[in-house]
Parts: structure tokens; C-alpha cells; sequence
């Protein structure tokens, strides 16, 4: 199904946020709780946040990225309820989020609020406006590294996500879905050598205040010509 166009969403009053390269990059966060899911989001902003990330590199130029934009309530339920579950299964794991550093005084409290906003999108998938799907197109995966594949499709899904956080939409990063690939495939219609990278629920977001994170010291995680 290909997006058609709708105009006027600029009448709106909606404009490109006043943010320098490094406070985009910094200040793109995972947003759960706080979208907006009351508000629609018009299809053509959509389409101009992916028209940028159509600009991002691919192995040998190939493009072989496809992009499902989901605004049908029913898909939007079915998908969520697969999603649901699979929110379900991942924090009853060991590796959830909220289950990490649980001896670190500093980090165990992120980490909980972390698996509080996983859950809560679990169960309000649903009802997020837009849900964008990033594909590649691949006969078949590798079965050894992967990077190269992948490679040619996660940088654009990240340029989508940087652009949206630039136009006043909030998204996260999501790949629960694919404990259910295939029922969320069957659902979607997908060919089956389309293969799915990336959920990113797209909203606005309520409330404003993004920041850089806390993160690990570079000088933890940085090595120089060797380990």
C-alpha cells in the first residue's frame, strides 16, 4: 500500500523545533508514556520525516528499505495485542529492563523507570496514532554476521526518528514485535522477503524537557588502537 498525500498539516501551526545538530542528537529520547495518543498525527508529516530518512546510507546504495505506515485502528489493535504479549514475555525475562543493575544505587532506579515505560507502551500500543514499521527487503538472512544487512536499514530508521523528534513527534525504538514477525507479516501482508527491522510508534508528545541522558564515562567504553 503505497502513503498518499495530505496537505496542510503546516496551517496547523506546527514548526521545526529550534535545535542545534548536537542537542537533536542528545536530546532524542525513547518517549512511552508521554505521547500524545489523543492527538492525530497528519500523514504528511509522516512523509517528511521519511522522505529525510531516505537520505541515510545502504550497503552498496541498494535501498532496498520499505517503511509500513500504520494508522488503521484495527491493525493498530491487532498489532498491539501481538506486541502486548510479547511486552509480557520480555519483562518476565531476567534481561528487562527493570531487572539490570539492581545492586547499583545510581543505575537500578533508571532502570525501573525504564521497565515501567516498556510496559506501559505494552499496553497502550494501541492506541499510539502512527506505528512505522522499518523493512528490508531480503531473500534470505545470513547466517553468520548480520551487521551488513542491518546496517543498510537501521540508519534511516534512526534519521526517521531524529527528524521526528525535530517536527515535535515523539517515538521509540522497538523490536518486542518480533516475537510475532510472522503474525504481524500475515496481518500487514508483507511479501515474504520482507523482512522487519524496527516498530516506532510515532506521537506527539505531551510535556517538553528532554536532555541528555545519564551515560557510562567515554573513558569506560573507549579504547584506542586495541582493547
Amino acid at each position: 500500500m503505497r502513503i498518499g498525500r495530505v496537505v496542510g498539516w503546516q496551517d496547523a501551526g506546527m514548526a521545526m523545533l529550534e535545535l542545534s545538530p548536537d542537542e537533536l542528537l542528545t536530546t532524542t529520547r525513547s518517549v512511552r508514556r508521554r505521547l500524545d495518543l489523543t492527538r492525530p498525527v497528519p500523514l504528511e508529516l509522516v512523509r517528511e520525516c521519511l522522505q529525510v530518512a531516505l537520505q541515510a546510507p545502504s550497503g552498496s546504495n541498494r535501498q532496498s528499505w520499505h517503511w509500513l505506515v500504520v494508522t488503521d485502528p484495527g491493525l493498530r489493535r491487532g498489532i498491539g495485542e501481538l506486541y502486548r504479549r510479547a511486552v509480557a514475555g520480555y519483562l518476565a525475562s531476567p534481561g528487562a529492563a527493570g531487572r539490570l543493575f539492581a545492586e547499583d544505587p545510581q543505575r537500578s532506579p533508571v532502570q525501573r523507570r525504564v521497565g515501567d515505560s516498556v510496559a506501559y507502551l505494552g499496553e497502550h500500543l494501541s492506541e499510539v496514532p502512527v506505528l512505522v514499521i522499518a523493512c528490508l527487503r531480503a531473500a534470505r538472512l545470513p547466517a553468520g554476521n548480520q551487521a551488513g544487512l542491518w546496517g543498510s536499514l537501521l540508519p534511516a530508521a534512526w534519521s526517521y526518528m531524529l527528524a521526528a523528534r525535530a517536527r515535535g513527534l515523539g517515538t521509540a525504538w522497538t523490536t518486542l514485535h518480533l516475537s510475532f514477525e510472522t503474525e504481524v507479516a500475515a496481518l500487514l501482508g508483507l511479501p515474504p522477503d520482507v523482512r522487519q527491522g524496527a516498530l516506532i510508534p510515532t506521537a506527539y508528545y505531551t510535556g517538553d524537557g528532554f536532555r541528555p541522558a545519564p551515560r557510562q564515562p567515554l573513558d569506560d567504553v573507549l579504547h584506542v588502537n586495541g582493547w
